[in-house]
């Protein structure tokens, strides 16, 4: 059995690429169905993201089985598959389950460390189970990827340093206060980067919110996704006055907040701290606003600064997860070589039970005067005797499914026992479809035609590859 991972991301291809072979959820179940139809296809399962499309096998034979991956997608996207080749990474085994384990614990990530990568590869692998796409390879691989990656997010740190602007904007407010609970967060401008600065703060225990804006209408659309308040411009000075933390983000040339103006603000706040994000740019807090005690203004290099930090942090924690990855890796590796013996196993147990049934049986027949007490001592007795037997051959063939040597030693241990174990059926075994329901051919989610002019030079290269 060959384990083959096929995909592009967003380090391979750009968006305008990876669209065109994102396979959306009403059309999962078609692909996997029609990718395990293939000859050489024995397991799949199908991950795919706004960053990602990865097709994950169990082939017969590695070759025809990545071959048949590649045709599908060709199929799938309405692409030929030299024009999209380029932009595809193929990993076998080893490498595959590495990958695999990689992008489920975050180290493969556009952010590194993000855990949403993991609800999402625990739903492909959940979705192909439903479909019956999967076998005793991937339902052991993809349970020890997804164990692993909790794991790796309990175990280590690497989801709590901010490598986000709006998530460094909640650690900076937290080093100021101590607790949000119940602060009050100001929005100047209604830009989506301020409206996802105040959303992060406000899941972080900021209650109240208050936006300014130079149109009432945007600004009472965004205060009522925190059921706050919205103001006009002209109502700054007061809705300062009333804010613990400020966030601003317009589209202005100049300067929307002078030192002056807050200043002022301070007297009546008499002295409360007062922290300000400008993650506008150009900036829009006048930068000798910091000088005014218990005012705290950050714009967007210092948040970019806190990032950098914090990326670095994560880099170390990411090192650590490295670690778990390789034992994870070496402990399936294990399972692996092992799943060699598992027939020879079978076969042993059904043999030595054949011959613990003959034994009873023939006790029986010549002393037919035993009581069903001492039948089921018989019984108890003779089956322990087979247990402590089989328990160190079992044991040998375990490990002898590890040596270099494997395959000679399994058939000499067979020959040995004369066993005749029952062949591995290779395919997951799927219930038949319902009439009417059918594999559609296109499992890929189409996505509209820009004009030719407005295109990328990807993008047309793409277009000129369509195939009919």
């Amino acid at each position: 059995m060959n384990i083959l991972v096929v995909g592009l991301n967003y380090r391979t291809a750009p968006v305008e690429v990876r669209e065109r072979f994102s396979v959306s959820d009403p059309l999962l179940n078609s692909s996997l169905l029609e990718l395990s139809s293939s000859n050489h296809l024995l397991e799949t399962v199908v991950l795919s993201t706004c960053n990602r499309t990865e097709i994950y096998a169990v082939a017969s034979e590695a070759e025809f089985g990545q071959d048949e991956i590649i045709d599908f997608l060709a199929t799938a996207s309405g692409i030929g598959r030299e024009v999209f080749f380029p932009f595809l990474y193929i990993y076998h085994d080893q490498m595959a389950v590495r990958h695999l384990f990689r992008v489920t614990c975050g180290l493969d990530s556009m952010v590194l460390g993000e855990t949403q990568i993991l609800g999402q590869v625990r739903d492909a692998f959940l979705h192909a189970q439903l479909s019956e796409t999967t076998g005793s390879t991937f339902n052991q691989l993809f349970k020890r990827a997804v164990t692993l990656a909790k794991h790796a997010h309990s175990e280590t740190e690497i989801g709590r340093h901010a490598v986000s602007v709006s998530y460094a904007a909640v650690e900076l407010a937290k080093k100021i206060f101590e607790e949000l609970r119940d602060k009050t967060i100001l929005i100047i401008g209604a830009g989506k980067m301020s409206e996802l600065t105040a959303k992060h703060l406000y899941s972080s225990g900021a209650t109240r919110v208050l936006v300014v804006n130079r149109t009432f209408d945007r600004a009472k659309e965004l205060a009522d996704k925190f059921e706050g308040h919205a103001f006009e411009l002209k109502s700054l000075d007061f809705a300062m006055k009333e804010a613990d933390i400020v966030i601003s983000s317009t589209g202005a040339s100049s300067y929307v907040v002078m030192k002056e103006q807050v200043a002022n603000v301070m007297k009546q706040r008499r002295n409360r701290p007062l922290f300000l994000i400008d993650i506008a740019v150009p900036r829009d807090l006048d930068p000798e606003i910091n000088k005014l005690p218990n005012v705290f203004l950050y714009d967007i290099d210092d948040l970019e600064g806190v990032i950098a930090a914090n990326l670095e942090e994560r880099k170390k924690e990411a090192d650590k997860i490295s670690v778990l990855l390789e034992e994870e890796l070496a402990a399936f590796k294990q399972w692996q070589t092992e799943q060699a013996a598992v027939p020879l196993i079978a076969a042993l147990r059904e043999k030595a039970n054949g011959i613990q049934n003959s034994v009873m049986e023939s006790l029986q027949n010549k002393l037919p005067n035993l009581t069903e007490k001492e039948l089921v001592h018989l019984q108890k007795h003779t089956m322990s005797i087979v247990n402590q037997l089989l328990r160190e051959p079992i044991q040998q063939l375990k490990e002898m499914a590890t040596e270099p040597q494997a395959e000679l030693y399994l058939e000499a241990f067979s020959r040995i026992f004369g066993l005749h174990p029952e062949p591995k059926t290779d395919k997951p075994q799927r219930s038949p479809e319902p009439e009417g329901e059918k594999p559609v051919a296109s499992a890929v989610a189409s996505t509209n035609h820009k004009s030719v002019s407005k295109q990328s030079a990807v993008e047309t290269k793409l277009i000129g590859g369509l195939s009919g």
